[in-house]
């Protein structure tokens, strides 16, 4: 399974709708997951057109709470692998133990996919991995520019494989690929 990841694409601030960049990057997913701040219901609408589309409750979506495909936690099971999909997470830099207490209530994933900051994180945190894909549109909360998504491709059976894309230049910024996860 091959999972794009998205968060804080704050549309229409930061531009009057997704680019087609990331369209590109998407190609061929299988389902997309936005770690919140989607800010208009519209940015899931276009992104469902790649693909199904699960999306976590930032805060600035208050107001999506009906939508459906909008949860303040979204906890998944894909291909084998648990996952959870929330927007705040973090500081990522403080103990795994920690976070996972404070933000999931001691309910341990394999996955944490998050958003929030716009800064991209991809690591292996202890045996759980941690990515936030940055933002799109407000990479580093500067002003509108391309930033950053990933991927996160699951195989039953098989450690997760994920990379974070550049979208300026199409390249992979940070890559974790067949990385061993810790006991």
């Amino acid at each position: 399974m091959r999972i794009g990841l998205i968060s804080d694409t704050h549309i229409p601030e930061a531009g009057k709708e997704i680019w087609p960049e990331i369209r590109s990057a998407f190609d061929g997913v299988d389902l997309i997951l936005h770690g919140g701040d989607i800010t208009v219901s519209r940015v899931l609408d276009e992104l469902e057109t790649i693909a199904p589309v699960l999306a976590a409750q930032g805060n600035h979506d208050d107001h999506l709470y009906a939508d459906p495909r909008v949860e303040l936690i979204h906890h998944l099971e894909l291909e084998g692998h648990s996952l959870a999909l929330l927007h705040r997470f973090g500081p990522v830099e403080s103990d795994i133990n920690d976070l996972i207490h404070i933000w999931l209530d001691d309910v341990r994933p394999e996955i944490i996919v998050c958003g929030d900051s716009h800064y991209t994180y991809l690591e292996w945190k202890q045996d759980v991995l941690v990515i936030n894909p940055g933002s799109p549109t407000l990479p580093r909360n500067l002003s509108p520019r391309l930033g950053n998504v990933g991927i996160l491709e699951l195989v039953s059976g098989k450690v997760p494989e994920a990379h974070i894309i550049d979208l300026a230049d199409g390249k992979f910024a940070h890559l974790l690929q067949g990385f061993p996860k810790f006991a």
